[in-house]
């Protein structure tokens, strides 16, 4: 049964193989690209024009500033010092 399946399998991969190897139809060469003429069939381009000048950005108002270097970060350091001189050695 095994050998059954092996051959049954790598006839499946040869098959795979052969045809990835050989197409079904076979390429066509692309068609030559023709030059565009001025005036023809498009509709004609118009000038580029600048747009109006941005505004330079303004920063924003701190909503939450925090007071005088106590941020979050330093009061759960802080926390975590407290808690660990209160743990026993």
């Amino acid at each position: 049964m095994n050998k059954i399946l092996a051959a049954m399998m790598a006839a499946l991969f040869a098959a795979g193989v052969f045809a990835q190897a050989t197409p079904a139809t076979p390429a066509t060469p692309a068609a030559p690209a023709t030059p565009a003429s001025p005036g023809g069939a498009g509709a004609s381009a118009t000038p580029a024009v600048p747009s109006a000048g941005a505004t330079p950005a303004t920063p924003a108002a701190k909503a939450s500033a925090p007071a005088a270097g106590k941020s979050k970060a330093t009061a759960k350091t802080k926390a975590k010092k407290k808690a660990k001189a209160k743990q026993p050695a």
